[in-house]
């Protein structure tokens, strides 16, 4: 298609790969030559009156056409994910200025499915960059052109790789955020990229912990389908349409032919058309080219009763008589058959084979349970859940990163408001819909490192806040994360002493610029339940937040929202009816003083 443009009376054909709301700066096609006496447009005038915030930020709008869709006149999911990859790309290389690759793609959840006649629309932009790689938010949403409804699709978030020539990797300039949501973002792909790198040692140690004999499920009125009758093997040539601009297989034909060979593993088990639910990270391992040959096997590793895991990966070789072959990449699939009123349909039974067919059946049960905790601790939202979850080792990576990230999001807001000064300690409350937030800050003459070191232990916290009786250390669960008991000198509306369950999680800073991280919430312990002698406290979100200012002095930063419980005093001392507050945080500054040159002695003596 070709867009026929007026330029001084004369028609000029410009090729479009594709319509980017504010112009696709990563298009192959050239930029057109100004004429003399016209004016430059800034970035995205044409797509809005202001550019947006995020020089990175991509917009692209694509009209589903019957080419698209599948069977069911619905866009094909992986039509979605060459558009979503391509996005993401050009997002990575505006920031860049270079060619970059895919590396990764986290979890995706589809949540509606798209027609024929509706506009996907997908942002795309760096959240942040690392040495050389950078994480892209994605986000994709549907509109409807007749009724203009608008409706989300999915979240993703992907890895991208900046590579200079020959392959050789590039350092990537830093990303300063600057609206609110930029700055959560920015502050929380830390913590992503964390549990991305931890993610193979949870499922490892799920399973370790877990019993290795492979026990099927019994389903009345089942039989049970042997996984080896799903099993899909299919060949893929990789010609010139399906390269990106740097010769290599585009990473979103590899995730499109992924997609492909697994709903036919999940429809040979089925006999049915099923609907692709989620998927679990693809992760890319090295590169194909043009002429290469790309394998792709698929098969169903476990049937639970209304949905189904499809693993599947690619493998390239060059020559068809070569006998090595290269893992490409790998993915694991949930699919669910839909009856005609929207509902998922029980499902046949899977019999493994023996040996790797049982290892991949027990792997399929882990990784369910993983992603139900990421389900229930990471991606909902905090209304929706109690405040105390339930604390055991398999999902100790989600809700370390919830705990870290809850505290990050609410240090990025932006509607802080200075309630109170008293000498050298500032008070500002945030204001929000169901919540009361208040953050406590000043500047302490000691290093950040040794004012985290001493305001991370707990069990000294009663030295200077006098709201503590006891902190007694439960689990030493790593090196970043530790759970205690703490017994509070606060009494309850019953007369009785408060008590907490809490997990404390502790962040060096990433990179410059970022602060040491203390976080607290709530947790629940089978050993440590509700007493009568107590009334058993939570909160929600709370913790330290320590940013060097020179090489002897800090920003010590506490911040708390409120739980209703707590709410009294927090009002009381914003109001000015109280300076406990302040008085605490002066009793801190004091034992930070006091106890920096004892941390020497004792880092000295380790």
């Amino acid at each position: 298609r070709c867009l026929l443009k007026m330029v001084k009376g004369n028609i000029v054909p410009e090729e479009i790969l594709s319509f980017c709301c504010n112009g696709l700066q990563g298009s192959t096609s050239p930029p057109r030559a100004r004429e003399p006496g016209e004016r430059e447009e800034a970035p995205g005038a044409m797509a809005s009156p202001s550019p947006p915030h995020n020089p990175t930020e991509v917009q692209m709008s694509q009209l589903v056409l019957p080419c698209h869709t599948n069977h069911r006149g619905e866009l094909s999911t992986g039509q979605l994910l060459k558009w979503i990859d391509t996005a993401a790309c050009l997002s990575a290389e505006r920031h860049a200025g270079c060619p970059c690759v895919t590396a990764s793609m986290d979890d995706i959840y589809f949540e509606h499915t798209i027609s024929v006649g509706q506009v996907v629309n997908i942002k795309a932009k760096v959240n942040r960059a690392f040495n050389s790689s950078m994480e892209v938010g994605i986000q994709v949403s549907y509109e409807d052109l007749c009724s203009g409804k608008h409706c989300s699709i999915c979240k993703a978030y992907a890895t991208f790789v900046a590579q200079g020539p020959s392959g050789s990797k590039v350092k990537l300039k830093p990303l300063t955020p600057q609206t609110e949501e930029e700055k959560i973002e920015h502050s929380i792909a830390a913590e992503r990229r964390r549990m991305r790198l931890v993610h193979k040692d949870t499922l490892k140690d799920l399973l370790t912990r877990s019993p290795r004999e492979t026990e099927l499920e019994t389903r009345d009125g089942s039989v049970a389908v042997p996984a080896e009758k799903t099993r899909v093997e299919s060949v893929e040539l990789v010609l010139p349409p399906h390269a990106n601009h740097q010769g290599n297989t585009f990473g979103g034909q590899i995730m499109a032919w992924m997609e492909n060979v697994a709903t036919i593993a999940a429809s040979r088990l089925c006999h049915a058309h099923p609907t692709l639910q989620a998927i679990e990270m693809f992760h890319f391992r090295g590169p194909s080219q043009v002429g290469d040959r790309l394998v792709l096997k698929a098969i169903v590793n476990n049937a639970f009763k209304n949905s189904m895991e499809v693993g599947v990966c690619a493998e390239a070789y060059g020559q068809e008589m070569s006998v090595g072959r290269r893992h490409i990449n790998s993915a694991f699939m949930t699919f669910v058959v839909l009856d005609q009123e929207g509902h998922p349909r029980t499902l046949p039974m899977v019999a493994p084979e023996s040996g790797d067919g049982e290892r991949r059946y027990r792997e399929a049960s882990a990784r369910k349970k993983i992603r139900l905790d990421r389900k229930y601790v990471v991606s909902c939202k905090q209304t929706e859940v109690p405040l105390s979850v339930p604390w055991d080792q398999s999902n100790k990576v989600y809700l370390s990163y919830n705990n870290v990230s809850a505290l990050k999001t609410l240090v990025a807001k932006a509607n802080w408001v200075l309630a109170r000064e008293k000498e050298k300690v500032r008070m500002y409350t945030l204001e929000e819909d169901k919540f009361l937030s208040f953050r406590i800050e000043m500047s302490v003459r000691i290093a950040a490192g040794r004012a985290f070191s001493l305001l991370s232990d707990l069990r000294h916290r009663h030295e200077w806040d006098s709201h503590y009786a006891s902190a007694e250390l439960v689990q030493q669960v790593d090196d970043d994360d530790v759970i205690y008991h703490v017994v509070s000198q606060t009494l309850s509306r019953e007369n009785k002493p408060q008590d907490f369950v809490i997990l404390a999680s502790r962040r060096k800073p990433c990179s410059k610029g970022d602060p040491y991280v203390v976080a607290f919430r709530s947790v629940t312990l089978p050993t440590h339940p509700a007493s009568a002698g107590f009334t058993r406290g939570e909160t929600l979100c709370s913790g330290f937040c320590i940013w060097p200012e020179s090489e002897e002095t800090s920003k010590v930063a506490y911040y708390n929202q409120a739980t209703p419980g707590y709410l009294n005093y927090v009002t009381t001392n914003v109001a000015g009816l109280s300076s406990n507050f302040c008085a605490t945080f002066e009793a801190c500054e004091k034992f930070l003083l006091k106890n920096k040159e004892d941390l020497i002695v004792r880092l000295q003596d380790l």
